[in-house]
């Protein structure tokens, strides 16, 4: 059978909307969907409960649990269950502050989940400071050791930034904390499910993630919590996840995660490879067709399916709406800051102006992404960019 003409190809492509907002939301593999409806109709019970049906339920919770620890390089005891990455987060915070007091460490730019979990602690008596970034995002090293170690009662951190996809380098600050016998927790959200993540070589007391950021469910994610650490429970009503955190646990949105994940693992590298050509093609042709631009964080390791890049001249605002009109969904950064005419932390840290931040737009790719999209998607970018500056003079 002949494959489609390259014009007609192109023609219907010319209609079509471009999912290019991954970062914000995936969209969920068909398989896991599968394995969902499966387990809807035949582990529909409460896994607390001890007649056959719970067992049945219990069955596949555990199995889950285990698939996503062996995922992650942790043990199964280590898999607390929750609604997602900000639910993960503000339970880490609280559970590894309250009752305590001190100063809690933070990157500068962190996402809103962990900036607000703060400031709740320090309503609560905790102090806050923050741990600067150079002009790649990446952790000032030389900094650490001026941190008040004796102080600190917990470290949190971004494993690899929402907005940019600057991946950090932790060894240094596990390090420091592992010496200092300071709690370290790692923002995780966007990385699993992305790139490998190994729990026990980040030598983190606390990882969060979220099923939907990798093609599973929303409503659900994990936390990973060292063995033997004591954690506070944010919920309380319920002996579930070992007393850690209360409420009946979602058999079907759990098992929807572990097969998301099962899914990452098996093709990890490749398809990280495939995504990672994609978006290097996807700048490439942004650099050569819009320029002046400004690629964030292009000399240092980024998650390969995310592209920060400004505009310079242009408002980032009047960029999505224009954007969005040809089709092509993307974003300004972080959605759980949506609504902000600011610039966004994440980028004032790393030292760039005023208006290269307020000029910068977030595309990000995921494994259901093809080639033709993102040819498609460059020239409507292309075209959408040069029109609005002709427009400006």
């Amino acid at each position: 059978m002949n494959s489609e003409p390259s014009s007609e190809k192109q023609r219907r492509m010319s209609k079509s909307r471009i999912y290019l907002d991954n970062n914000a939301t995936t969209r969920m593999l068909p398989v896991v969907a599968d394995a969902m409806s499966n387990a809807w109709m035949q582990a529909f019970a409460n896994p607390g409960s001890q007649h056959s049906f719970g067992r049945d339920a219990r069955k596949l919770l555990e199995s889950s649990r285990d698939m996503i620890a062996n995922v992650l390089n942790c043990e199964s005891d280590e898999v607390i269950f929750t609604s997602g990455g900000t639910e993960s987060i503000n339970s880490a915070i609280h559970g590894l502050t309250t009752g305590r007091r001190g100063t809690i460490a933070v990157t500068a730019g962190e996402h809103p989940a962990t900036t607000a979990a703060c400031s709740r602690a320090i309503e609560n008596g905790m102090k806050q400071i923050t741990m600067p970034v150079d002009d790649n995002g990446l952790l000032q090293l030389e900094s650490l050791n001026g941190l008040p170690w004796d102080e600190l009662c917990l470290v949190a951190v971004i494993l690899a930034h929402n907005e940019t996809g600057i991946i950090q380098r932790l060894e240094r600050l596990s390090d420091l904390c592992e010496e200092h016998r300071v709690p370290l927790l790692v923002d995780a959200v966007q990385a699993v499910g992305k790139i490998p993540v190994d729990f026990r070589a980040l030598r983190a007391t606390a990882l969060a993630f979220g099923a939907h950021k990798f093609h599973g469910p929303r409503g659900i994610g994990g936390l990973l919590l060292r063995r033997g650490v004591r954690l506070v429970s944010l919920l309380n009503g319920g002996h579930q996840e070992s007393g850690r955190r209360a409420g009946t646990e979602p058999v079907p949105l759990i098992s929807g995660m572990a097969e998301s994940l099962r899914l990452f693992q098996l093709n990890a590298q490749d398809g990280m490879d495939a995504i990672g050509r994609m978006r290097d093609e996807l700048q490439q042709r942004i650099e050569r067709d819009c320029a002046p631009v400004v690629v964030h964080g292009k000399e240092v390791d980024r998650l390969p399916n995310t592209l920060s890049v400004a505009f310079p001249g242009l408002e980032g605002e009047a960029m999505l709406v224009n954007f969005n009109m040809e089709g092509i969904a993307c974003s300004l950064g972080s959605t759980c800051a949506s609504g902000s005419a600011e610039p966004a932390p994440a980028l004032l840290a790393m030292g760039i102006p005023d208006d290269v931040c307020m000029a910068s737009v977030r595309f990000s790719l995921s494994c259901q992404t093809t080639e033709d999209e993102v040819r498609v998607a460059a020239d409507r970018i292309a075209g959408v960019v040069n029109r609005m500056r002709s427009a400006a003079g």
